[in-house]
């Protein structure tokens, strides 16, 4: 069962979270905030597993709220959702390790998206699964990773993008993803550059699977990835290679 916490400061939107989180028969807890200083004090005592967190609000801003839950070094921190009326801020949280954001209003099937997504985390975190000390060695176009006593085969051109998420990666792939312990700089090392791309400090995407650009960011296999501001004269020569 999953706790969650709430935080917004219009109760309407707070409350339209709270109905939705109460539909769902695996969320065990919902602790509702108006601010982000009332749930700092209570994350500082307390554990929870999904936090909801909105950025504009008075006296401490989500962004705020992120850095200081970071500074804090809480043991099992909330995976974090942002939920904002501005799309821009919203791909400032990939930057602090967000999982998803959620632009409001929030329907309930982008909210229901948003969940699986943290579900499927929580599930496939909990197999230990990472790539072998020895990836260099492994076959050209591939990778091997271990889960357990299994041995998987992960090819290059299955992937279609990896997102940091603190101390893991998240390998989107054709058929479904795969959770690895890892930093996303790990991975970079890791994935051929000339077919993988550093978009972001949380995402690299397979150039190959870009479609288009839309002005800080690409959508890739029909996932809108954020380009961030260091990133973005590579991302534009790399397209700009690509049409010649």
């Amino acid at each position: 069962m999953l706790n969650c916490i709430v935080i917004d400061d219009e109760p309407l939107a707070r409350g339209i979270l709270e109905d939705y989180l109460r539909r769902l028969p695996f969320v065990g807890s919902i602790h509702p905030f108006e601010t982000a200083r009332a749930a700092l004090a209570y994350c500082k005592n307390h554990e929870a597993d999904v936090l909801f967190l909105d950025i504009e609000m008075p006296e401490m801003n989500g962004i705020e709220f992120l850095n200081r839950i970071a500074g804090a070094a809480l043991p099992h921190p909330p995976i974090t959702v942002f939920t904002t009326a501005y799309r821009d801020y919203a791909f400032e949280g990939f930057e602090l390790g967000v999982i998803d954001f959620l632009l409001k209003p929030i329907s309930y099937p982008r909210f229901l998206l948003a969940m699986e997504k943290i579900r499927d985390f929580l599930a496939l975190k909990d197999q230990n699964a990472n790539i072998e000390e020895n990836a260099q060695e492994a076959p050209l176009g591939s990778v091997f990773v271990k889960s357990g006593v299994q041995r998987i085969k992960l090819n290059f051109d299955e992937v279609t993008h990896i997102q940091g998420l603190k101390d893991y990666a998240i390998i989107y792939t054709n058929t479904g993803k795969i959770v690895l312990k890892g930093s996303i700089k790990f991975m970079h090392d890791i994935f051929p550059k000339n077919r993988f791309l550093r978009v972001h400090k949380s995402f690299i995407v397979a150039v190959s699977r870009i479609t288009r650009i839309e002005r800080n960011r690409l959508v890739v296999n029909g996932n809108q990835i954020p380009v961030g501001r260091n990133y973005k004269d590579e991302v534009e020569q790399v397209l700009l290679n690509r049409k010649r």
